[in-house]
């Protein structure tokens, strides 16, 4: 079984370069190729999260070199977890992007880019989740970010490009530093190994222990979307399109959620930082959810509660106790695959209407009921509504918050209820904007497609009330085409059709989401259990250890 740990990596790589050779040739092979390989990643990552949660953590020295020299991979109860929930909704967003034409109509390339970026993006995550040292951690984040600059940027719009360049700016001054922390644990220690550090971090002097920490901690925060740290987010995220979007919101800020579980856990126990991380929760949830509150761009908003919902995780993670890391573990399933779901539904909104700026939307319910049952659920479900996975999470969390008694645990239990209220609210603004009310005067004809200003050969600016703002590309106008026709906008961010019916790999791939947060709800007695064991066992190390230094 121990075999099977490097897979989750070596296939996307893979099918990238058969994905590359192919190129636009045979798109249907191309694209036969992603559905496969994720397929079998997710059935691959099912079979190592049981081999880990019967026989304990799994690991292999790639090339037999032994620590610190080899690559080690280590599939333990939680990167099995994260990779099969991973897996599910990378392969949900691919069905997705297929359904929306946005990776079938790229002949303005010389290859398609998007399946390889996007199997490449795959590829990190697995190589994040898996990896046994800080070096092939550090790796896994910069092979996200390679694949995360062409997704974000797909289309070279100024929009996108701009966000993008952000991104990239952010990622690399926190890969920098993460560079530095890894030199500093080295100097110090003589291996970046996670199972040797486990035992030799705790011979340094405290000063030195504190600021490794410290800096690991930064580099995390900065890729989860901590505040402070998170300022980057809201800006770069809505520009890119629906499927890039919510793979990211919905994923990759859980990489450096799972990143700060793996080192507070196995390199710095004690709970030293531990009010530092309480207070930077409370914070994340006050400013995002307030930030949530002041938008009407239904991208934006999400982008925030996003940011106020990471600080849920970091609060268990602060906590630092067995009944709050497991809280902090259902958290994150959950998230992953709700915050995921809403992005997509953003983009169905986006398709059947026009924009996603609430003030031109309208009357959804009752054109699109199966559109209004897709958002209601996974919102519902954010907001912590009984008993659906969201509550349970959150519930888990406070009962660790009022059994751990101290001051800022109380406050972080009071914080924690606050924001599920105002998520509630902002749901509940959504569903009456965008569902509810009768449609407003003026929105998008169906079949209308909205295209850029910047990317049109008219130079007419007389746009006047037809300019969409919020929706990703600035100064959009409508001009009319045959409803349901489907244009290479989508991805190119020229434009955005808007179709009465929406694709039904779309539907299907949305609804696949749904099923997913909702299985966790109807399942909650195993993955609780789960998740009990899974953070019993990063408490106690020695099973990590053991298994990679075979002692």
């Amino acid at each position: 079984m121990n075999a099977l740990v490097p897979l989750p990596v070596l296939l996307p790589l893979c099918a990238t370069g058969l994905s590359l050779a192919f190129g636009t040739r045979l798109k249907r092979f191309q694209r036969f190729i992603s559905v496969a390989v994720l397929t079998a990643v997710l059935g691959l990552s099912i079979a190592l999260m049981i081999a880990a949660d019967r026989n304990g953590p799994l690991s292999v020295h790639l090339g037999d070199f032994a620590p610190p020299l080899g690559i080690t991979l280590v599939a333990d109860r939680l990167s099995g977890l994260m990779l099969t929930v991973s897996s599910a909704v990378t392969l949900c967003v691919l069905v997705y992007s297929l359904g929306q034409g946005m990776a079938d109509r790229d002949e303005e390339t010389p290859v398609a880019v998007f399946h390889p970026a996007y199997l490449i993006l795959v590829a990190g995550v697995s190589c994040t989740f898996l990896a046994g040292d800080l070096v092939n951690l550090y790796v896994g984040f910069e092979i996200m970010l390679v694949a995360s600059f062409v997704l974000l940027t797909l289309g070279g719009t100024g929009p996108r490009i701009r966000a993008g360049s952000t991104y990239v700016i952010i990622s690399l001054f926190s890969s920098m530093l993460f560079l530095t922390a890894i030199a500093m644990t080295y100097a110090a220690t003589g291996t970046a190994n996670f199972a040797q550090l486990a035992g030799r971090l705790a011979g340094l002097p405290l000063g030195v222990q504190t600021l490794i920490q410290a800096t690991l901690l930064t580099v995390f925060a900065i890729k989860a979307a901590v505040f402070p740290l998170a300022a980057w987010l809201p800006d770069s995220y809505p520009t890119a399109p629906a499927p890039v979007t919510a793979v990211f919101a919905g994923l990759l800020t859980k990489v450096g959620v799972y990143c700060m579980l793996r080192t507070e856990t196995l390199l710095f126990p004690g709970n030293r930082l531990g009010d530092l991380l309480l207070a930077v929760a409370l914070a994340s949830m006050t400013v995002g959810i307030l930030g949530a509150v002041a938008q009407t761009d239904l991208k934006r908003l999400l982008s925030f509660t996003l940011i106020s919902h990471i600080g849920y995780m970091v609060f268990g993670i602060g906590l630092a106790t067995r009944q709050a890391y497991s809280g902090a573990i259902v958290y994150v399933v959950h998230h992953i695959t709700v915050q995921t779901t809403l992005f997509l539904v953003a983009g169905l909104i986006e398709r059947r209407g026009g924009t996603t700026e609430l003030t031109r939307l309208g009357g959804i319910a009752r054109a699109a009921p199966l559109l209004a049952v897709l958002f209601f659920v996974p919102a519902m479900n954010l907001a912590g509504i009984p008993p659906l996975s969201g509550f349970i999470g959150k519930l888990g969390l406070m009962r660790a918050g009022v059994a751990d008694g101290s001051v800022w645990a109380w406050v972080l239990v009071t914080g924690s209820a606050v924001t599920s209220l105002l998520t509630l609210y902002v749901m509940a603004k959504v569903w009456n904007l965008a569902f509810w009310r009768a449609a407003p005067p003026g929105q998008a004809a169906h079949g209308t497609v909205l295209e850029s200003d910047e990317d049109s050969d008219d130079d007419d600016s007389d746009a006047g009330p037809d300019r969409m703002h919020g929706t990703g590309d600035e100064g959009v106008r409508p001009r009319h085409e045959p409803a349901g026709r489907a244009v290479a906008a989508t991805l190119h961010g020229h434009a955005v059709t808007t179709t009465t019916t929406l694709p039904y790999p779309m539907i299907w791939a949305t609804a696949a989401t749904v099923t997913l947060g909702l299985s966790f709800t109807v399942f909650a007695g195993p993955l609780t259990s789960y998740t009990d064991r899974a953070a019993a066992e990063l408490l106690a190390r020695a099973p990590y250890t053991e298994a990679v230094l075979g002692r």
